[in-house]
């Protein structure tokens, strides 16, 4: 599995690291890197990977190997970190839904979870391409409205109200069978745009929530 720990050399660092679960396109350096490189600037410590049969990993992409290289991935940063820095897992479009899936096995040794854009099934997104017919045809192992319920800490949603790729709606489904601590952040802009245009309110939310 390949990844990269990235740190900022300018900015005062935050006592949070972040295990970020990327989309589906493309890979970390086409336009993965970008869509969290704003938070690097704010001074979060944070681990980038591909999964398995994604970008510059091996191995296949099934859903099975994707739960286990999140669970890897967070297991990974969590030896390397210190016992006093709180590790979130951030995840955006498919890898928000991924991320709940995986926060919900691995909260042990999580302080937190952060959604963007996160589509709430793999069904419900197949349905917003092909109706019907895709929520039939696709098939369910995690979905994030199902698994939320049993993440037990604090979880902020962050969601773009002029969402054109994952409906704002599918933010609205996780949030509402979510457990408290939650926070439903709505902001503007394009699909995972949020870091970029929003960097400094979501770096505060994410400390305001792990106070």
């Amino acid at each position: 599995m390949h990844g990269y720990l990235l740190k900022s050399r300018q900015a005062k660092p935050i006592n949070i690291s972040i295990v970020h679960f990327r989309g589906a396109a493309n890979n970390l350096v086409i336009n993965q890197f970008q869509a969290i490189e704003p938070l690097v600037k704010q001074g979060f410590t944070i681990l980038v990977f591909d999964y398995a049969g994604f970008g510059f990993s091996e191995g296949h992409a099934t859903r099975k190997d994707l739960l286990d290289d999140g669970d890897a991935a967070i297991s990974y940063i969590r030896s390397i970190t210190e016992s006093n820095t709180k590790l979130i897992a951030y995840g955006q479009s498919f890898g928000g839904n991924l991320a709940v899936a995986v926060a919900a096995k691995t909260q042990d040794k999580l302080d937190g979870l952060v959604t963007e854009g996160a589509f709430s099934s793999h069904k419900d997104m197949a349905a917003v391409g092909s109706g019907l017919g895709g929520r039939i045809f696709v098939k369910e192992i995690y979905s994030a409205k199902r698994t939320v319920d049993n993440f037990k800490k604090p979880i902020l949603i962050i969601h773009s109200t002029e969402d054109e790729t994952v409906p704002f709606s599918m933010g609205e489904k996780i949030f509402a069978a979510a457990n408290q601590p939650k926070v439903l952040f709505e902001i503007k802009g394009k699909h995972l745009d949020g870091p970029t245009v929003s960097g400094e309110l979501i770096t505060q939310k994410i400390v305001e929530m792990l106070k």
